[in-house]
């Protein structure tokens, strides 16, 4: 592989410590497992809807509330939902600092205006934050790649891509990206030290 003009980083599942899927499974009326819980939250209509950017916070909690059969007011779930994402995984932020000194690093993200304010739209962290409630378009979807390689401004085969869904990952590879399935900052870390991408860390 040559050298990369630009990475580009999932958020949640690869920097981002992201307790959604426990903390939904805790409200649920019925126990659920973490994977099916998962897997219906990638399909739910309400989460989709705020995650393109189509639905408003209030109008997005009455929606999943009722979808998801929650016993709580829409304004104690936007408290909880808000709280989901803890924090930048330990030892992210110094690897993008890294990378940053050698390639332009960016953000991918299947996001919502809640989650992205929390963090200040990532400002600071990254040379390019795209995130699918801005750009009107959610990974896997063809949309969401076209409308990254347009804003990044260069060919797919320039970028390495890394995300924690293995659809993702394959969507980016049929652009022509080369991308990496990994789970967590310690496997994203792994990677990058196997591809020669970080060094000294």
């Amino acid at each position: 592989m040559e050298m990369p003009a630009l990475l580009l980083f999932d958020l949640g599942g690869v920097l981002i410590d992201n307790t959604g899927f426990e903390r939904l499974g805790s409200l649920l009326p019925a126990p659920t497992d973490a994977p099916t819980i998962k897997e219906r939250w990638l399909a739910s209509p309400s989460v989709r809807r705020f995650e393109l950017g189509w639905a408003e916070p209030g109008e997005f909690a009455l929606e999943f509330i009722a979808e998801w059969q929650l016993r709580l007011s829409p304004e104690a779930f936007l408290d909880e939902f808000t709280s989901w994402p803890r924090g930048i995984n330990p030892g992210a932020r110094d690897a993008l600092r890294t990378l940053r000194q050698r390639y332009r690093v960016g953000c991918l993200s299947n996001t919502n205006a809640l989650h992205w304010q929390r963090f200040g739209g990532f400002a600071d962290d990254f040379d390019i934050a795209l995130a699918s409630h801005r750009l009107g378009a959610l990974k896997p979807d063809a949309a969401a790649f076209e409308h990254a390689l347009a804003a990044c401004g260069m060919p797919a085969a320039a970028i390495c891509f890394f995300d924690d869904s293995a659809a993702n990952v394959h969507a980016a590879r049929r652009f022509g990206m080369h991308a990496f399935h990994v789970e967590g900052t310690a496997a994203l870390l792994d990677v990058l030290r196997g591809e020669g991408l970080l060094v000294g860390q």
